[in-house]
């Protein structure tokens, strides 16, 4: 299995958590996925009291400079851990 089909697998196992994780783990989950299908956050910081947008922001800025392919290593690792907590 490549890596992509692995993180595509990894994508679709992140929907079918039983519990909600946390907020930051959350953030981790969308940071590591715009990371990775993206690359690097672009555009200006949201600005006034949108205090969601720039918390998902701020989380995708702080992966600034991780590869993709280490974004999705990391995508990856993290669900399975989600899904020893969450599952």
């Amino acid at each position: 299995m490549t890596l992509i089909d692995e993180f595509n697998a990894a994508v679709a196992r992140s929907k079918e958590l039983t519990k909600r994780p946390s907020n930051e783990e959350l953030l981790d989950l969308y940071a590591l996925f715009k990371q990775a299908t993206e690359g690097d956050v672009t555009g200006e910081r949201p600005g006034g009291f949108d205090f969601k947008a720039i918390a998902k922001f701020d989380a995708w800025a702080s992966r600034k400079g991780t590869s993709k392919e280490q974004a999705m290593q990391q995508y990856i690792d993290l669900v399975t851990t989600l899904q020893q907590t969450y599952a």
